[in-house]
């Protein structure tokens, strides 16, 4: 019964040191291992061999983490207060450091990203903060990324996500953008009266230098005036239709002038 007993107890004991020994990495994650305190050289993916009691394995994933930054209360360059949010992607490069160079990588990235997120955006003018976002995000890109390197951390993307301005503004930014469409409008609308314009000029020139261009033109709008079955037309002679038969008639004239005979003088 005794050696039934002890037979028993060494085969748990056999298990309990395969199961503790026998460690499965995924391929995405390594293993930090501690041998009585001191790290020895990552292990995984796959299969990996530890000895109990001696050995410590801390999991470390190396995919791409997604980090939701909470709404920050900020004040702009302009005195402008908003609320910002961001979203911060970032991986662990380094397994080592990031076990042993700090105690909880997540919770400091997010410190770091929330106090970078206040500073950054604290310096920026409420219009580049809405209209410069792409440099904005570089910047906290490469500032995050600079605090997390000693970790073992690369930031690849910091975005922001939503900008909430109190209502005032809103309805101020609502004004100023219904301003800059107007005054849009009415450039575009200056250059079109003068790009009209240099145009007619340009036809007047064309119909000044050429006699005929404004006989074929005057032809031109009575076929349009005809297409239109209007029972009453009224339109102008141009004057260079009848400028022949003016020159005949005043030629004419001159010429009966100068042909009378004049009468002798009377004794």
């Amino acid at each position: 019964m005794f050696s039934g007993s002890y037979a028993m107890f060494l085969l748990l004991a056999v298990l309990f040191f395969l199961w503790s020994a026998i460690k499965i990495l995924n391929e995405y994650e390594r293993g930090v291992v501690f041998r009585l305190g001191r790290v020895i050289p990552v292990r995984g993916p796959g299969l990996v061999l530890i000895l109990p009691i001696i050995d410590r394995l801390v999991r470390v994933s190396l995919r791409t983490v997604t980090m939701d930054v909470p709404s920050q209360d900020i004040i702009t360059r302009d005195n402008v207060t908003v609320k910002v949010n961001a979203v911060v992607y970032f991986r662990v490069i380094d397994p080592i450091r990031a076990v042993t160079e700090i105690e909880d990588y997540y919770f400091g990235t997010s410190q770091i990203a929330q106090t970078t997120l206040r500073s950054v955006l604290g310096q920026s003018q409420l219009d580049d903060l809405l209209s410069k976002r792409d440099a904005i995000n570089s910047d906290l890109q490469r500032i995050i990324d600079l605090q997390t390197e000693p970790w073992g951390i690369k930031v690849t993307a910091v975005e922001t996500k939503n900008v909430d301005l109190p209502a005032e503004m809103q309805r101020a930014i609502a004004k100023q953008a219904e301003a800059e469409r107007e005054r849009r409008a009415k450039i575009i609308h200056a250059e079109g009266e003068q790009q009209a314009a240099q145009k007619l000029a340009d036809a007047a020139k064309i119909i000044a230098s050429e006699s005929g261009t404004l006989q074929l033109r005057y032809l031109q709008t009575l076929t349009e005036i005809s297409a239109e079955k209007n029972s009453t037309i009224i339109f102008p002679l141009p004057i260079d239709l009848i400028t022949p038969f003016i020159d005949f008639f005043k030629r004419k004239d001159d010429n009966s002038a100068v042909s009378l005979p004049t009468r002798p003088p009377q004794q």
